[in-house]
C-alpha cells in the first residue's frame, strides 16, 4: 500500500473498537505500531484524532496513511457477516473478562446475556465462545452456569483437562461461591441456614422452581447459608448468601420462602399490592455472583471477586452501602 486510503465504517463494522478494526483489516500492523500511528495523527477519524479503544460507527471515515512489510501484505480481504460477528462477540468477552491464565477464565456476566440457549435465546455466553477458539481448535467450555439476570462471576475451562477439573470441583462442592442480594424487608435471624426440597413446574410464564417435599417426584435437597450484611431501616436488607447446593433459582426461591425475596425478581417477588417498588432503584434482578474461590487445576486457588453491575451501584449508593462492610 503506497497511498493514503480512506475507508468507510460498513454497518456490521459499527461498534468494534478501533484496534480491532485494524486488527481484522491488517493483521500485520502491530499494536504498538498502531499506537505510533494514533499518536502522529496519521491514523484518523472523520478528520479527527482517535484512540485505539474509540468505538467505530457506520458511515465514519478512517484515514489509513501508507504502509510497508508485513502490514501491506497480510491486508484481507472485506469481512463477512460470520466474521465481524464472531469478532463482536470476542469484543464482548474482552470487555467481560476479570481473570486469566492458561486454563481457566472468569468472566463478570452483565445482567440479560445467558449463558447457554434455551427457548427464544440466540444470544449467548456458550455460543460467544466459539470466536475464543485456539490455535488449536480448542474451544472454551462451560464449567457452570448463572441465571439470565444475575449478574457476576462466570468461571470457563481454556482447554479439556481444565474443564474436567473445574466441573469435578463443582461437583464435589469444593468451590465457595458467595451472592450478594437485595431483598425486601430484614431476615430474623439476621444469620441462618434455609435447608428445602426445591422441583421443577411448568406455568404460563415459563418453567418455576417449588418448593417440595423429601421424596416429591423430581424434588431435589437444596441447602444457602445467608447473612445481613446491612440493611436500610426494616425495609431492605443487603444480603451475602452461600448456596452449598447448586439448584435452579435456588437463591431466588430461597429469598422468597423465607419471605424476603430479591428486589426485580420476575418470577418470585409477590407483594401485596400497597407496596411500592423505591423511587432511583432500577427493576432489574438485584442479585450478583460476587466471589469465587475455587481449586485451580495445576494447584493452588483461583479467588475472583467480580464488580457489582450498574444497576447494583447505583442501589448501593442510594442506600448508603459501603462494599467495604462486606468482611471476609
Amino acid at each position: 500500500m503506497s497511498s493514503v486510503e480512506q475507508v468507510r465504517v460498513d454497518a456490521e463494522e459499527a461498534g468494534l473498537r478501533l484496534d480491532r478494526w485494524f486488527k481484522l483489516h491488517y493483521p500485520g500492523l502491530g499494536f504498538g505500531h498502531l499506537q505510533k500511528l494514533l499518536r502522529s495523527g496519521q491514523v484518523r477519524i472523520d478528520g479527527g484524532r482517535a484512540k485505539t479503544d474509540t468505538r467505530l460507527e457506520e458511515g465514519q471515515i478512517i484515514r489509513v496513511p501508507p504502509m510497508q512489510g508485513d502490514a501491506a501484505r497480510l491486508k484481507v480481504a472485506p469481512l463477512t457477516a460470520n466474521t465481524i460477528r464472531d469478532r463482536h462477540d470476542a469484543d464482548v468477552l474482552s470487555q467481560m473478562l476479570i481473570y486469566e491464565d492458561d486454563k481457566v477464565f472468569v468472566f463478570n456476566k452483565p445482567a440479560g446475556l445467558a449463558v447457554q440457549g434455551g427457548s427464544g435465546v440466540t444470544r449467548h455466553v456458550d455460543k460467544m465462545l466459539e470466536s475464543w477458539r485456539n490455535r488449536r481448535g480448542e474451544r472454551p467450555r462451560l464449567v457452570h452456569r448463572i441465571d439470565r439476570d444475575t449478574t457476576g462471576i462466570l468461571v470457563v475451562a481454556r482447554t479439556r483437562t481444565a474443564a474436567v477439573a473445574l466441573t469435578k470441583a463443582f461437583r464435589e462442592r469444593e468451590t465457595k461461591k458467595v451472592y450478594w442480594a437485595l431483598v425486601k424487608g430484614v431476615p430474623a435471624p439476621k444469620e441462618g441456614r434455609i435447608s428445602t426440597y426445591l422441583a421443577k413446574e411448568q406455568t404460563p410464564d415459563g418453567d418455576r422452581m417449588r418448593i417440595a417435599k423429601h421424596g416429591d417426584d423430581g424434588a431435589d435437597h437444596a441447602l444457602t447459608h445467608y447473612r445481613v450484611i446491612d440493611q436500610v431501616a426494616q425495609s431492605f436488607a443487603w444480603l451475602e448468601m452461600e448456596p452449598y447446593t447448586g439448584r435452579t433459582h435456588q437463591l431466588r426461591v430461597h429469598a422468597a420462602h423465607i419471605g424476603h425475596p430479591i428486589l426485580g425478581d420476575p418470577k418470585y417477588f409477590e407483594h401485596d399490592t400497597n407496596w411500592e417498588f423505591p423511587g432511583g432503584v432500577q427493576k432489574k434482578l438485584h442479585l450478583h455472583a460476587r466471589r469465587i474461590i475455587i481449586p485451580h487445576p495445576d494447584g493452588g486457588v483461583v479467588d475472583q471477586i467480580a464488580p457489582l453491575p450498574p444497576h447494583m451501584v447505583q442501589t448501593w449508593n442510594l442506600f448508603g452501602f459501603d462494599e467495604a462492610a462486606e468482611g471476609d
